[in-house]
């Protein structure tokens, strides 16, 4: 990557937030994020953030959710915790499913559809591999 297509790597000082991490050390992670101003002082022209994330078991190990809770204070996002992670474990699991249902779909079949007589294979004989 030449210099001149680096990515703009300066912070946006109109943007920034101080986060502040909580959990309850079994079903996830609670982010808060508080605008602040450049100067560090809250910024109370714009809305408090509150994120959540957790870890859903699939056969293929842990993975991680995050999302975001609609909520004005601590309490109501600790109370909205589940509802939302709820929400992203199925979105997520949704995705999943178009994903497998994608690759599914984009299996590298043998010429004709069919396998030729005597296995043909990659190269054998009759084998031409159509790639979709």
């Amino acid at each position: 990557m030449a210099m001149t297509d680096a990515p703009d790597m300066n912070m946006d000082a109109s943007n920034l937030y101080r986060e502040d991490v909580y959990t309850d050390q079994r079903v996830g992670t609670l982010r808060v994020l508080t605008p602040v101003t450049p100067d560090g002082d809250t910024d109370t022209a714009r809305a408090v953030q509150y994120m959540g994330s957790a870890q859903l078991m699939t056969p293929a190990g842990a993975l991680p959710i995050s999302f975001e809770i609609e909520a004005e204070t601590l309490s109501d996002a600790i109370a909205g915790f589940g509802a939302a992670a709820e929400v992203a474990v199925e979105q997520t699991v949704n995705e999943l499913r178009e994903m497998q249902r994608e690759a599914a779909s984009s299996i590298v079949v043998p010429k004709g559809g069919q396998v030729p007589p005597g296995g043909g294979g990659f190269g054998g004989p009759g084998g031409g591999i159509q790639m979709p």
